[in-house]
């Protein structure tokens, strides 16, 4: 923000950036949800976004950045499926260990929480307006 203190908008704007980020991360999961691979190395990991707190001492609001995005270290779930065509010399594929309920909370969570933001930039766009009425 190069030394300006933070708004109301700059922080719902900052929420819902990292809530969309939050709600790509859980598709890209659920996309790739029952994919296999022939090896585990190379069968899908799920991402997570991380965020930081970012605090303007200025106004006393804080925000949330994203501070990147990151694969977890989740172990691939072994099937034995010995006629599919990835399969190894053990008849074994390997699938991609995404829990499709948790990646649809987190989606569903994600989408309230954007919600919410588009709810607190309503009402402070209505208090504004109010408040010019007023004079």
């Amino acid at each position: 923000m190069a030394g300006q203190p933070f708004t109301i908008f700059d922080v719902a704007q900052r929420g819902m950036s990292a809530q969309l980020v939050r709600m790509n991360a859980a598709a890209s999961n659920l996309a790739n949800a029952g994919t296999v691979s022939g090896s585990e190395a190379d069968a899908y990991k799920p991402i997570r976004a991380v965020f930081a707190e970012d605090l303007d001492r200025a106004s006393g609001l804080a925000t949330v950045q994203v501070q990147g995005v990151v694969r977890e270290q989740a172990a691939a779930v072994r099937e034995h499926n010995p006629d599919h065509p990835l399969a190894d010399a053990n008849g074994d594929v390997w699938a991609a260990p995404v829990d499709e309920n948790a990646e649809m909370v987190e989606m569903l969570e994600a989408s309230r929480q954007y919600q919410n933001m588009v709810e607190a930039l309503t009402t402070a766009k209505q208090l504004m307006l109010e408040t010019m009425r007023l004079k």
